[in-house]
């Protein structure tokens, strides 16, 4: 039986690449500092959600949520419901699906093999976070009798934003994986302006299209925080003890 061909081609292209990442990557001693940096925020951004989560189980809205979105949805330019639009987009199936496992694949090519792992684990964390949160605090989305709901009225539960926590614990990671690993370069630059705007829109849009109150959104980001701060954690703690021997971002002296 003729054993399969390897592809010397790809082989070159995938070792010219992870050399590249290798050299785009910052020394252990920078990479823990800014790790460092990144969880003190996000533990302090953590910290109301359960104060607030209480208060949604018992109010299907706040006089804050009603007033400001209704002001928000004021601002009616054709150009940012395009915006509020296109945001939401990479958080509906099947597309969300896929853009994860094609940034996931995309790291795992690169030499940033635990790091690909541990991609994965915070998307399936907020997924999963999400969906229990959900289930039991209960609230009833946005109804279109008392703002403008642009398209159909979602089934799931209000409580907090899916799309927030998703998009924080995510994107966020990558834009943790970009802001530690990297050396400052353009690439770099584009990488950590792309993620974060992803982050900063992702609530507004949810608001805007009257898909979610704002106390939802708020509950998302600071859920989201706590899946991201989770996740970095996970990291952290297998990074010395998985995939040990990747050629690119090795652990160094410390997790």
């Amino acid at each position: 039986m003729s054993q399969p061909k390897k592809n010397p081609d790809l082989n070159v292209a995938i070792y010219k690449a992870r050399e590249e990442a290798q050299k785009q990557t910052e020394p252990p001693p920078v990479r823990h500092r800014r790790a460092a940096l990144v969880e003190i925020y996000v533990v302090v951004a953590a910290i109301g959600f359960a104060i607030l989560s209480t208060f949604a189980v018992t109010s299907h809205y706040f006089v804050f949520d009603l007033s400001f979105t209704r002001e928000m949805q004021e601002f009616t330019p054709h150009w940012f419901q395009l915006l509020m639009v296109a945001i939401s987009w990479f958080g509906y199936g099947p597309q969300v699906v896929i853009i994860a496992l094609i940034l996931v694949a995309l790291l795992y090519v690169f030499g940033y093999r635990w790091e690909a792992v541990c991609t994965f684990i915070a998307a399936l964390l907020a997924i999963l976070v999400d969906t229990l949160v959900k289930d039991l605090v209960a609230r009833p989305r946005p109804s279109a009798n008392l703002i403008t709901v642009f398209g159909h009225v979602l089934k799931s539960y209000s409580f907090p934003s899916g799309h927030v926590t998703y998009f924080l614990a995510f994107f966020g990671f990558l834009w943790f994986l970009s802001f530690t690993l990297l050396k400052p370069s353009v690439p770099r630059t584009i990488l950590l302006i792309i993620f974060g705007i992803l982050i900063l829109l992702v609530g507004p849009s949810r608001i805007y299209l009257g898909d979610h109150w704002s106390s939802d959104v708020l509950g998302g980001y600071l859920l989201g925080s706590l899946v991201l701060i989770s996740s970095i954690a996970i990291y952290r703690w297998g990074k010395t003890r998985f995939f040990v021997t990747q050629e690119v971002a090795p652990p160094g002296e410390k997790a």
